[in-house]
């Protein structure tokens, strides 16, 4: 499929590309950034970038996982970046907004204390929590992301969620 595209006028064969492929690298943008400008900027650059490295593309995986690899990476490093140059981040907003009510200050403790637990395990880790759990990915997307199998994505994030819930029952304890 992605061979045959290749063969066209490249203005086409990127047409043909980015309306096939749009909505997904777009919503990938989206679940990460929560902002719709951003994600849109993204996309394109995704894109850009996409089309500059088809001729790179081996045939491993599917083309739109491919694709999904380079949009979650992309974006990723420009989340990485912008916190470099120190941006305020939404839970700074969040937090000034906070009610004085009992309910909101226990909330506002248990929300610390997942952040806390989640920003004790590896990196790895956190991203692979990220992938099912913020950006949707299934098993098997993941799975194949990472080249390694369901059994073992099923695991890491078993024992993922068992770190954070045994940090969180520690802490609340205390």
């Amino acid at each position: 499929m992605i061979r045959q595209h290749l063969s066209q006028d490249p203005n086409q064969c990127f047409e043909a590309l980015y309306k096939r492929y749009v909505s997904k690298v777009y919503q990938r943008c989206l679940s990460m950034t929560k902002d719709s400008e951003k994600a849109q900027d993204f996309t394109h650059d995704i894109f850009i970038k996409a089309f500059d490295k088809l001729e790179d593309f081996q045939q491993r995986s599917s083309f739109s996982t491919w694709l999904n690899t380079i949009a979650y990476n992309y974006c990723a490093d420009q989340l990485r970046l912008a916190k470099r140059l120190n941006t305020t981040s939404i839970d700074n907003g969040l937090e000034d907004r906070i009610g004085e009510s009992k309910d909101a200050q226990l909330e506002e403790e248990n929300l610390q204390l997942v952040r806390q637990a989640i920003a004790n395990l590896s990196s790895k880790e956190q991203a692979l929590l990220r992938l099912k759990y913020e950006e949707g990915l299934s098993i098997e997307q993941i799975s194949d992301l990472y080249h390694i199998k369901t059994s073992a994505v099923k695991m890491r994030l078993k024992r993922s969620r068992e770190k954070i819930q045994e940090f969180y029952n520690q802490q609340h304890r205390l």
